[in-house]
């Protein structure tokens, strides 16, 4: 894994701005990539005080999808500004994008908004994730035939979500999810996708399980965040006021020393 991240630096060195971080998210951080998956990157970029106050604004995503090196690899980074407000906002995929351990450019900043975003974890985090599972279900459930990998998007999204009302942690593997529930039936499915294509199927027998399953998961989720001790609201937004400023005014110069 630390051989393909740095090979997928040169891609990331090809950005416009200065990078505040880029880690490697989807199929390679839940823990299940199959040999064919590509390379999720997510990160965030720092956008020059003149592409932010001018008539002309800068980029405030930036997609980039290529292959490279023969790794097929999709870099989606925001701009500080956009990656902080959606950290205020309830989103769970910047928490796992931020806190994901896969990481292929870091900064001394990124380390701290790690700290200070531990401030934006609220019990509401839980309707992202249980928003996320019932989508990944009805798409499950529209396939002919049913693959291996949404389900298992089902089981990841619905774990973590758990995890995080529990602990207030961010934990996005699947792997490292199910030492702690202890799902027979997510490690079966995990070796038949890692042994497999992509487009993995399912034994069309099994559906009433899986969806019993997801069912219990998904109430246990919902009562996970009636009981929570996470906050209601967050309380990061100052310092993450504070962190959005002193990097717009170093600029390059702050995302790098």
């Amino acid at each position: 894994m630390i051989e393909r991240q740095n090979r997928l630096l040169p891609a990331v060195g090809k950005q416009p701005y200065p990078l505040l971080f880029v880690t490697i998210s989807g199929a390679h951080l839940y823990g299940f990539p199959s040999p064919d998956s590509d390379y999720d990157l997510r990160g965030s970029h720092i956008l020059p005080i003149q592409d932010v106050v001018g008539l002309e604004t800068g980029r405030e995503t930036i997609e980039v999808a290529e292959i490279r090196d023969k790794l097929e690899l999709d870099l989606v980074t925001h701009d500080i500004k956009k990656f902080f407000s959606l950290l205020l906002k309830k989103n769970g995929y910047v928490l796992e994008q931020l806190y994901s351990p896969l990481i292929v450019h870091t900064t001394p900043e990124h380390q701290e908004l790690k700290a200070i975003a531990k401030g934006c974890i609220t019990r509401h985090h839980s309707h992202h994730y249980l928003g996320f599972a019932r989508t990944q279900w009805r798409l499950f459930g529209k396939e002919c035939p049913r693959r291996i990998k949404p389900l298992l998007y089902v089981y990841r999204v619905l774990l973590t979500g758990i995890h995080l009302m529990k602990t207030g942690e961010v934990e996005a593997n699947l792997l490292k999810l199910n030492e702690e529930f202890r799902l027979s039936y997510i490690s079966d499915l995990i070796t038949q996708k890692l042994t497999s294509a992509e487009k993995s199927p399912i034994e069309e027998g099994d559906l009433g399980f899986y969806r019993g399953e997801y069912e219990r998961l998904y109430e246990e989720l919902e009562q996970a965040s009636q009981s929570s001790e996470l906050p209601a609201t967050p309380s990061a937004k100052e310092a993450l006021n504070d962190l959005l400023i002193r990097l717009r005014l170093n600029g390059e110069d702050g995302a790098n020393k």
